[in-house]
Formats: C-alpha cells, sequence, structure tokens
C-alpha cells in the first residue's frame, strides 16, 4: 500500500477549485474535495477533503472531513480526520482533529486539539504545498 501523507493525495472524484482572485460570502457546504485559493468570509461544513492555499483568506469557521492550511484563517479549523498546517499558514483560532500536522514556520494563535488523545506532531516541509 502507497502511503501518502497529503490529504489531497488520495481524493477521488473531480475537485472545486475556487480562484485567487474570487471572494465568497456566506456559507459553503457540499461533498468532494475543495480547494480555495481566494478569500471566504463565512463559514463551510464540507465532506471531504478541503484545502486553503497559500495565498488563499478565510474568516470563520472552517470544517471539513480532512484539512490542509497554507493559507490565513482567523477562526476555527475542525477536521473529522486530519489536520495539516503548512509552514505559510497563519490561524487566529483553535485547531480539532483526530490527527494534527504542524509545519516549521506556521503560527497558531489559539488551542490545539488533538481528538483522538495524541499529541499534535511537527514537520519540516520538504516539497512545495
Amino acid at each position: 500500500m502507497l502511503f501518502k501523507r497529503r490529504i489531497q493525495d488520495g481524493a477521488t472524484g473531480p475537485t472545486t477549485y475556487v480562484a485567487a482572485s474570487t471572494t465568497i460570502v456566506g456559507t459553503i457546504t457540499g461533498k468532494g474535495a475543495y480547494v480555495f485559493c481566494g478569500s471566504v468570509d463565512g463559514n463551510c461544513d464540507i465532506e471531504g477533503p478541503c484545502t486553503l492555499a497559500a495565498g488563499g483568506k478565510w474568516k470563520g469557521t472552517l470544517k471539513a472531513t480532512d484539512l490542509v492550511v497554507a493559507g490565513v484563517v482567523e477562526g476555527d479549523v475542525i477536521a473529522q480526520g486530519k489536520v495539516e498546517i503548512l509552514g505559510t499558514a497563519r490561524v487566529a483560532g483553535s485547531l480539532s482533529g483526530n490527527s494534527i500536522a504542524v509545519a516549521e514556520g506556521a503560527v497558531i494563535e489559539g488551542e490545539i486539539r488533538v481528538t483522538s488523545g495524541g499529541a499534535a506532531t511537527t514537520f519540516q516541509e520538504k516539497r512545495l504545498a
């Protein structure tokens, strides 16, 4: 079995991309993989993997099955499964997930809650987001 560290590496089906020049205001719900490169002012509850790309901005609650955060979040980050915070990420809010990995250089201004009972892990990014 091939180990896939990146959450999006295991995604199946089409991915919904939100361009860097796009701003969304409101609540987002859906199923499948999502990649946000632009700005969002609102909450989401996504059934599937979700990525906030470097340069992306989120104001509100970011909730999905699995999450990768490389951008800026002003609000809580909640995953049923894995949370991966890349070195370019800035989070002003709490993190919650079954497992959490935080890259060297990331800034977290809030509580980190690992729901599996384990500890959050750190890593040094070796490849591009």
